[in-house]
């Protein structure tokens, strides 16, 4: 059985998707792709790497938070970048989310990502 994570404190979903899904039969939460769009404006925010990692990061928060969630519990992050070139400026804001036992990670370049986005990150949280 799954549980679907909703939350208005992060961007809806642009497509056929949950934001988050949980397992009754586990502890597992698996949490969709996000982009950087402005919960509160429905689009990308302006700006670089920087600025669109900060908001990713946030939208990722918001629904692993609607699950019971934090950032202790992510277990695997995927990271999908426009430009790896970019990967040192993504890095150091993203560091600053996970100081201690960060989640293991993947980053992957890719040629394009909705809406124009330069990142997209998704993470699987071990709730129990």
């Amino acid at each position: 059985m799954k549980k679907i994570i909703q939350t208005q404190t992060a961007p809806q979903a642009l497509g056929s998707y949950s934001q988050g899904v949980s397992s009754t039969a586990s502890e597992w939460l698996f949490l969709s792709g996000q982009i950087a769009i402005s919960p509160e404006t429905g689009q990308l925010v302006q700006g670089g790497i920087e600025e669109q990692t900060e908001r990713v990061l946030q939208n990722l928060q918001a629904v692993l938070s609607a699950a019971g969630g934090d950032l202790s519990q992510v277990v695997k992050a995927t990271i999908y970048l426009q430009n790896l070139e970019e990967f040192a400026k993504f890095n150091a804001v993203y560091s600053r989310y996970f100081t201690t036992s960060p989640p293991a990670r993947s980053t992957v370049e890719v040629s394009r990502l909705p809406k124009g986005a330069l990142i997209e990150i998704d993470w699987i949280a071990a709730l129990g």
